[in-house]
């Protein structure tokens, strides 16, 4: 990797600037002193919410009736649903468009946080590059790590059919990066048992 500078002291950058940029994943995070490990991650796994399976069949319903085009639809019919009924079952705050201000290099809004104990998962929905939005994910749990310093941190960034995860482990100044990628509706409970154990299992790492 090129030892390169690519934030100006005095410019002002959004999540959404380091989607944009054209650089390489790894360049990018380390402005910020991190390293990206991409491999194939263990995740704690819980049994998904009650609903799930309700939830399931009303996507495979869904999905030839609606088009998901649209960034919005795939938020409202495919990521919306499923973070809910995590939430519902783990009674834990879920917040949408969560606005967060570090400094003029790290702000914007996190497209949904949910607020376990002493754990934060932060969810990026974008409609096409997944890898762009893993860069934008991991440049906000950097961003929650400034003002959340107790908390374990994981990340997720789906198309809506698609989910990816990740974690920060901002002690080590490390960004972890699974390889797996998982579908939705056909490995939807996997992917809320995820959810589901990463809001709720706080010593797990």
């Amino acid at each position: 990797m090129l030892n390169i500078s690519i934030l100006k002291e005095n410019e002002s950058y959004t999540f959404r600037s380091y989607f944009e940029m054209p650089y390489e994943p790894d360049e990018i995070l380390a402005q910020f002193g991190y390293q990206l490990e991409i491999g194939e991650w263990t995740w704690p796994v819980a049994p998904a919410p009650p609903q799930t399976p309700v939830l399931k069949d009303r996507i495979r319903q869904l999905l030839p009736l609606v088009s998901l085009t649209s960034e919005t639809a795939r938020r409202e019919l495919l990521v919306a649903p499923v973070l809910t009924e995590v939430a519902l079952h783990c009674r834990v705050p879920l917040r949408l468009e969560y606005p967060l201000m570090v400094n003029n290099w790290l702000k914007g809004s996190l497209d949904y946080l949910l607020r376990g104990k002493n754990i934060l998962l932060v969810v990026e929905a974008q409609k096409d590059d997944l890898t762009r939005a893993f860069v934008q994910m991991a440049v906000e749990m950097i961003a929650l790590t400034q003002v959340e310093q107790q908390a374990q941190i994981y990340g997720a960034v789906t198309m809506g059919p698609i989910w990816q995860f990740g974690q920060i482990l901002a002690d080590q100044q490390v960004i972890k990066q699974d390889l797996t990628l998982y579908r939705v509706p056909e490995e939807l409970e996997t992917i809320a048992g995820i959810l589901t154990a990463m809001v709720s299992n706080p010593s797990q790492s």
